[in-house]
């Protein structure tokens, strides 16, 4: 580099402090109120350049809370803009760690572009001025403090990531803004309280998807009735917030931020958190994560939805609906409905006769001429038949209530009541029996019955079995104990099959928190697939094992 006469001089300022006031975007010099290790740096720059007659203060740039691992950042970009403009020639800083910790960038900057560019480079605390500086500083101690810079950062960002994944494994939420629908508790920042005006909302949200509204019929209606948006309601009550979704003054509802709402598992009581992470501490940038790599903590804060109403909603979803453009009413079995031959949903039709219609039910893939068949049913006929099917399933599952309550109670031994499932039993002896295969191919290996290339897949098929079975034992075992444990249904369902018992027509609420599925075939046949129908075997299963017991004491007595 070539001497200058004069030194027309950048000092340049940097903190990474997440709660600093940053500098005033656009503006030149310190922001009004800024960190006390900014000021500190600033003296000692001030002082420095007070005694060297060849520099002029050109300007002050002041990155106060931007992290030195990479180099987006304002101020110094600012800086660069002056450089390149040929309004500055040289840069003070009090070390360089302050100029950046990303040892590559650094280098770049340090060994090509500043000298291609004719700037001086000060680090006042490592004593470091490239004017001066010999081949040894430039080619051996200016890179190893780079380095160490880096390393320090990298080390800083490994332990931060190693603290917040401890916080999410508590349960402690760790987003700045809490979801909609709760608030941040004004005792502990990193636990969730429910907000009562957004929570009643997404109840409100909730029943509308129930009773057969879609989702983007939801967010018409919330923004028919002016009700703020998640972002909008967030700024309302003074908080600066700007999320990744459409945001603004007077953002609306959407599709998107309903159906967000409508899967997401906080409204049970539980944390999910994790779901993105950055690709590392130099890039910004964040990938989505597996769901399977979610962080998911149960029972974290107070529910707003319960889990009946959440699976009903789930299950909806997947068979989004309208309303009917005739009637503008919602159809009660919307979403529930299918044909039994193709699987595709049935769909609504009115059959006009002068100024009498009937309604009928007939297959959406014949209805498109794409073949099938009708699979008519007419809407009366069809109320009468769940009707009746809903009544039955509920008195039976009630029936039952009683004996499964008093085995709650009396925490009966878990291992007598798997031994009365006969399913558990089936799967016990299969993993016997694939357990025993895998010892008798040990002798014929030793008998050479087998090759040992034979013995290897023998054996991995037969233990891949027995694994197989292990796991399916295992979930019907946490099967029956959820059963004991918790009871048969939530108190919503249980409240929902006595409901229906009274009813004389089954209502839509009704109808979808007991019925998951209808499959309706030709001549009016239907098979319905209800909630609970695992547990529901399972207790009709459990009253049979304890037959005998009955049998045995009336005949003592």
């Amino acid at each position: 580099m070539k001497e200058q006469t004069k030194f027309y001089t950048a000092m340049y300022l940097r903190l990474s402090r997440d709660d600093s006031v940053k500098a005033e975007p656009g503006g030149h010099g310190a922001s009004k109120a800024e960190s006390s290790s900014i000021g500190s740096q600033r003296e000692l720059i001030r002082s420095f350049l007070n005694g060297q007659e060849d520099m002029e203060l050109y300007d002050s740039y002041v990155d106060d809370g931007f992290s030195g691992s990479n180099f987006n950042r304002p101020e110094f970009k600012r800086m660069m803009g002056d450089i390149e403009a040929g309004r500055v020639n040289c840069v003070v800083v009090k070390d360089l760690s302050r100029f950046g910790r990303d040892y590559i960038e650094t280098g770049r900057y340090l060994e090509k572009l500043f000298p291609a560019l004719g700037v001086r480079f000060i680090a006042l605390t490592d004593h470091y001025d490239s004017l001066s500086a010999d081949t040894g500083e430039r080619q051996i101690v200016l890179p190893v403090k780079n380095f160490i810079n880096d390393s320090y950062c990298r080390d800083i960002s490994t332990k931060v990531k190693s603290q917040l994944a401890v916080k999410r494994k508590s349960g402690q939420c760790l987003s700045p803004f809490a979801v909609y629908g709760y608030r941040k508790s004004p005792e502990d920042r990193n636990r969730l309280a429910v907000d009562e005006y957004a929570a009643e909302i997404v109840r409100r949200i909730f029943w509308w998807k129930i009773e057969g509204m879609a989702v983007s019929a939801i967010a018409e209606e919330l923004n028919r009735l002016h009700i703020q948006s998640p972002s909008e309601y967030k700024r309302s009550l003074g908080l600066n917030y700007r999320g990744g979704f459409a945001a603004g003054a007077g953002s609306r509802w959407g599709s998107s931020s309903v159906k967000r709402i409508l899967t997401d598992e906080v409204y049970l009581g539980h944390m999910l958190q994790g779901k993105t992470e950055k690709i590392n501490y130099k890039v910004k940038k964040s990938i989505e994560k597996p769901r399977e790599e979610w962080v998911r903590v149960e029972n974290t804060h107070e529910p707003i939805i319960s889990e009946s109403d959440f699976e009903t909603v789930q299950n909806l979803l997947k068979t989004d609906g309208r309303i009917s453009p005739e009637s503008r009413s919602v159809s009660p079995f919307m979403g529930l409905l299918f044909c039994g031959d193709c699987g595709e949903q049935m769909i609504r039709r009115t059959v006009k006769y002068k100024d009498f219609g009937k309604v009928y039910y007939i297959c959406s893939t014949k209805n498109r001429g794409k073949g099938c068949s009708r699979h008519s049913i007419e809407e009366n006929v069809l109320k009468d038949l769940v009707g009746t099917a809903v009544r039955r399933y509920a008195n039976d599952f009630l029936a039952q209530e009683k004996l499964f309550e008093q085995a709650r109670e009396k925490e009966m031994n878990m291992e007598a009541v798997a031994g009365c499932e006969r399913e558990l039993a089936r799967l016990k002896e299969e993993q016997h029996k694939y357990y025993g295969l895998c010892a008798g191919l040990y002798e014929d290996l030793v008998r050479n019955v087998v090759t040992k290339e034979e013995f290897e897949r023998l054996h991995r098929e037969f233990r891949g079995k027995a694994e197989e079975v292990s796991k399916a034992q295992e979930q019907q075992q946490r099967l029956i104990k959820k059963m004991l444990l918790s009871g048969a249904a939530s108190a919503g369902r249980l409240a929902k099959f006595r409901d229906s018992l009274q009813l004389e027509e089954i209502d839509r609420h009704t109808l979808t928190s007991l019925v998951k599925r209808i499959a309706v075939y030709e001549g009016k046949r239907m098979e319905i697939e209800f909630y609970f129908q695992d547990e529901y075997q399972i207790m009709q299963e459990y009253a049979a094992s304890l037959s005998p017991q009955k049998s045995g004491r009336e005949r003592s007595a």
